[in-house]
C-alpha cells in the first residue's frame, strides 16, 4: 500500500510517539512503586551493584569473592521475591505495555509492515477520502432487500432473485479478493445501488486490513487537472502510486464529470495500469455500455468493457421509495 512521504512521516510521528509515552509511563510506574516501596528500590540497585562486583571478581579470577558474591546475590533475590509479593508486584509489573505487542510499536516486523501499520494507513487514506462515515451507514450488514419487488410478469426473473444474485456475486468478489484481480462496472439509473454496493465491498475489504481508495468521478478528474500541471514530479509520482498501487480504487458516478483531452487520457492510463498490475477497481455510472462508448473515446470503454464484470441495477429509485414508502 503506497503512501505519500508526509502520509508516511505522519503515521511513523504517531509510532514514535506511542513509544516516547510508553516510556514515560514506565517510568512514572516504576517511580510510584519506588516511594511507594522504598525497600524495592534499595533491593535492585544493590542486586546491579552486585552483578558489577561479581563481574570484576570473575575478570580478576577471584574465586572466593565470587562465591561470597552469588551467595550475597541469592540472599537478595531471595528477599526482593519476598517484598515484591508482599506488595502485589511482579517482573510484568514492570513491563512495558505496548499497543500492539507483535511489533513493539515500531511498525515494522522483520522489516515488513505490522499488521498494526497496515491498518493505520487505511484508516489514515479513509479519513483523507471522507468516507468513513458513509461506510457505518452503507455497508453489507445495513443492506435490505425489502424494497426490491418479489413478483414479476411472465415468470421472467424478480427483481428480488435478480439482486440476490449479484450481491452474492460482490460477497464472492471480496471472498476470492486476494487470490483474483477482477473488476466491476456498476451501471444503472440514480438510486438503484451502484454506490451502495460499491461501499458495501469497500467497507468488507477495510475490514481485513485491505487499502481502498474512494474518488467521485469529478474529485478524480479534478485532481488529475490541478496534479497534471505540477512542477513537482516527486509529488505527481506519490500521487500516481497512490492511486495505482491500492487494493482497490473505486471510481464513483463516471459520467458526471467535464472531460477534456488531458483528463481522459489520466483515466485511460489509471484503468490501463491498473490492469496491467492487477489490480482491482470499481466504477459506477449511469450511462449504459452504449453510451459509455459514445460518452469515452473507444480505448477506454474498450477496456472497461472487456475486462470488468457488468453489473446492470435497475428498478426504482430505492432512496425515493425509502423516503416516501
Amino acid at each position: 500500500m503506497p503512501l505519500k512521504n508526509t502520509q508516511y512521516n505522519a503515521l511513523m510521528r504517531v509510532y514514535n510517539e506511542r513509544q516516547l509515552r510508553h516510556a514515560r509511563e514506565l517510568e512514572d510506574l516504576k517511580n510510584e512503586v519506588y516511594a511507594r516501596v522504598p525497600r524495592y528500590k534499595e533491593l535492585k540497585d544493590a542486586i546491579a551493584g552486585n552483578a558489577a562486583s561479581r563481574a570484576r571478581a570473575r575478570i580478576t579470577n577471584n574465586r572466593s569473592l565470587y562465591d561470597e558474591l552469588e551467595r550475597e546475590n541469592a540472599l537478595l533475590k531471595e528477599e526482593l521475591a519476598r517484598v515484591m509479593a508482599e506488595n502485589g508486584l511482579s517482573e510484568d509489573s514492570f513491563s512495558v505495555r505496548y499497543t500492539c505487542p507483535d511489533c513493539k510499536d515500531t511498525g515494522f516486523i522483520n522489516g515488513e509492515k505490522c499488521h498494526c501499520f497496515v491498518q493505520a494507513a487505511v484508516e489514515l487514506l479513509y479519513d483523507q477520502s471522507n468516507i468513513r462515515e458513509i461506510l457505518k451507514r452503507e455497508n453489507f450488514s445495513s443492506l435490505s432487500m425489502e424494497y426490491y419487488e418479489k413478483s414479476s410478469a411472465n415468470g421472467t426473473k424478480t427483481q428480488y432473485d435478480y439482486m440476490a444474485e449479484k450481491i452474492a456475486y460482490c460477497c464472492d468478489f471480496v471472498k476470492g479478493f486476494d487470490r483474483r484481480a477482477e473488476n466491476i462496472l456498476f451501471y444503472g439509473p440514480t438510486g438503484t445501488g451502484k454506490t451502495f454496493l460499491s461501499n458495501c465491498i469497500a467497507k468488507a475489504l477495510l475490514d481485513t486490513c485491505h487499502s481502498v481508495v474512494y474518488f467521485s468521478a469529478i474529485d478524480l478528474l479534478e485532481l488529475f487537472s490541478r496534479t497534471g500541471f505540477s512542477y513537482d514530479e516527486e509529488d505527481q509520482d506519490q500521487q500516481d502510486q497512490y492511486i495505482l498501487e491500492s487494493d482497490l480504487l473505486i471510481i464513483d458516478d463516471l459520467g458526471t464529470e467535464r472531460v477534456n483531452r488531458f483528463t481522459l487520457e489520466k483515466l485511460f492510463y489509471t484503468i490501463n495500469e491498473r490492469l496491467a498490475r492487477q489490480k482491482s477497481t470499481i466504477i459506477s455510472t449511469n450511462l449504459t455500455p452504449g453510451a459509455l462508448r459514445d460518452e469515452y473515446t473507444e480505448r477506454i470503454a474498450s477496456r472497461i468493457l472487456s475486462n470488468y464484470e457488468l453489473i446492470q441495477l435497475a428498478g426504482e429509485d430505492i432512496r425515493i421509495k425509502k423516503r416516501f414508502g
